[in-house]
């Protein structure tokens, strides 16, 4: 994984034993990664900055709250952080709740570091991804909220692979007509090519013409 990819990611670790945040604090920052220690999870929540990418190790068993209620409360607190679980008296039911709850992964304690430093590598890297992907939607998102109603109509066409003159017949507009707002939607868009209105389209996840062009 590239500096890039690590250089402002933030590995939480939510543990009630100070000796366990310690040793896993110790192990993260030798391998250069930023690390922050938190002893509950409301501690974690007042802290958390959803600015930033990384990961969350999450103790199974604390006080007030536990680690898989937190987890199956997560899209609650509007959190995206991969998660990795921790327990030392882990069982089979725990890991699948935990999986099914959408866990990374589920490690035993004493953890093995190798496979925790990898597991995390793995999971800061994702979330660097995912936001990335969803920074690409907004964009996208943002520039078909600049089409007409009508040129949103005829790009969806395109994308679909219709011709001018499909859409003008399917729209009941003349062929120049809708060149025009083809030609118009491409500037707004800012793109050149009929490929490049598919992978955009695309990326939005279809963009249906009545959200997009309220």
């Amino acid at each position: 994984m590239s500096e890039q990819d690590t250089g402002r990611a933030i590995v939480y670790v939510v543990d009630d034993d100070p000796a366990v945040g310690q040793a896993l604090g110790f192990l993260l920052r030798s391998f250069n990664l930023e690390c922050r220690i938190y002893r509950s999870v409301q501690k974690f929540l007042d802290a958390y900055d959803a600015m930033l990418p990384g990961c969350l190790l999450l103790d199974v068993r604390m006080p007030e709250m536990s680690g898989l209620e937190f987890l199956d409360r997560l899209e609650e607190f509007g959190l995206q952080l991969p998660v990795i679980m921790l327990t030392g008296h882990g069982d089979v039911p725990m890991a699948v709740h935990a999986m099914k709850s959408g866990a990374a992964d589920f490690l035993q304690k004493p953890v093995n570091g190798q496979k925790l430093i990898e597991v995390v590598q793995k999971c800061v890297a994702q979330d660097a991804e995912n936001r990335r992907f969803l920074t690409q939607r907004y964009d996208v998102a943002q520039r078909l909220k600049t089409l007409s109603e009508r040129e949103l109509e005829v790009m969806q066409r395109v994308a679909n692979g219709e011709t001018s003159k499909a859409i003008a017949r399917e729209l009941g507009l003349s062929t120049r007509t809708v060149e025009s707002h083809r030609a118009s939607a491409m500037r707004k868009l800012r793109v050149r090519r009929t490929y490049d209105v598919i992978r955009l389209m695309r990326s939005d996840g279809g963009a249906d013409p009545d959200s997009a062009a309220k």
